[in-house]
């Protein structure tokens, strides 16, 4: 698991256009990556939405967003479209990202364990070091914070 001061790891996944591409195609300039749960539900729709009303602010402060998902291209195309979100989304089915940077853990509803993604959220410096991190996010306000620390940057 990744923490603050380590770099990126250079992980492959999957754009929402089906491209396949790294971490490493991301520097040159401060990334937020954000990992959530599922495409569609009330949490995730509403951490989109509020990095999506914030997407201009995150551009002129020159940070790139991503947000991370096991969702497949497709649905993430769906989504985007069905809430006129500006945030790129990124599917990560094979969870080898999810797993680099920890998000991707045990957790417990009604007494069962299951496997599942972590909400949390990573800020990437333009050189791929993680400079913040954000685990466990609850979603009310989590936006405007990230912002507030990618602008310190």
């Amino acid at each position: 698991m990744v923490t603050v001061g380590d770099p990126a790891p250079d992980v492959a996944f999957e754009t929402m256009d089906g491209t396949q591409t790294t971490l490493a195609a991301w520097r040159g300039r401060p990334l937020v990556l954000y990992f959530y749960p599922k495409d569609d539900t009330s949490g995730c729709t509403r951490e989109a939405q509020d990095f999506t009303a914030l997407a201009d602010a995150f551009a002129a402060a020159g940070v790139a967003l991503l947000g991370v998902s096991k969702d497949s291209p497709k649905k993430h195309q769906a989504f985007t479209a069905k809430y006129g979100l500006k945030v790129p989304l990124a599917t990560d089915a094979e969870g080898a990202l999810l797993e680099a940077f920890g998000a991707w853990v045990e957790k417990s509803m009604y007494g069962k364990k299951y496997m599942g993604i972590d909400r949390s959220t990573f800020l990437i410096d333009s050189d791929g070091k993680i400079v913040r991190e954000w685990r466990k996010v609850k979603v009310p306000g989590h936006a405007q914070e990230v912002l507030d620390a990618a602008k310190a940057l």
